[in-house]
């Protein structure tokens, strides 16, 4: 790319105002982000990417905890609740 890139129209077809000082930095930096970008195109991109095989991961559980051994204690430690159950902040309106 050795071609000089005018960024001054760049800017004007851009929109935008540059000052004479980013102008001076964007005029090194631009070349080497467009090399850049013609480096990332010539990327060989033709193979598709492999789905990994899936498979079951569930383990048995082994170790099964009673059902409502830590309810009381979760109860207990919450800050609010509502009969057996613990309160939370509503934070989904259910209005259409």
């Amino acid at each position: 790319m050795g071609d000089k890139v005018d960024i001054a129209a760049l800017a004007k077809l851009a929109r935008l105002e540059v000052s004479a000082e980013e102008m001076a930095k964007l005029e090194t930096q631009l070349p080497e982000i467009l090399a850049f970008v013609d480096t990332i195109q010539k990327a060989n991109v033709s193979t598709e990417a492999k789905t990994p095989e899936l498979r079951n991961v569930m383990r048995a559980d082994d170790n099964a905890i009673e059902s409502g051994t830590y309810t009381k204690k979760i109860l207990d430690a919450a800050p609010a609740r509502d009969g057996d159950r613990v309160a939370v902040k509503q934070v989904i309106s259910r209005k259409k």
